[in-house]
């Protein structure tokens, strides 16, 4: 789990008629989520770090980015078991690099 992906990801529910419009929202929000954590990140807040994990841990998964479930799983870990701040940052980096790869609707077949 150390490599991340530049390549787009997309959600499992990208292309559900019900669902896309919330996915839409989900992705039009992560801008938001990602200054949260860099700024908790950049404070020393560290409880504010695994919170803002916490929360993406359940939403990623909840909105078919089933992909980023483990990385802020790891990022939650290890701002709450207080790991060196390299290792919290190594994954705060990971999650945010996977973050900015979310997209909206579903990969074209071109």
């Amino acid at each position: 789990m150390t490599d991340t992906t530049t390549s787009a990801i997309y959600s499992s529910f990208g292309d559900d008629p019900v669902l896309g419009e919330l996915v839409e929202q989900y992705v039009a929000e992560m801008p938001d989520r990602i200054a949260a954590l860099e700024e908790a990140f950049a404070s020393g807040d560290l409880e504010a770090v695994r919170r803002t994990a916490h929360q993406m841990k359940g939403a990623a998964g909840s909105y078919g980015f089933d992909v980023l479930t483990d990385y802020a799983r790891t990022l939650e870990f290890a701002a709450k078991e207080g790991q060196d701040l390299e290792a919290v940052e190594r994954s705060l980096r990971n999650l945010i690099s996977l973050c900015r790869c979310v997209r909206a609707g579903a990969p074209s077949d071109e």
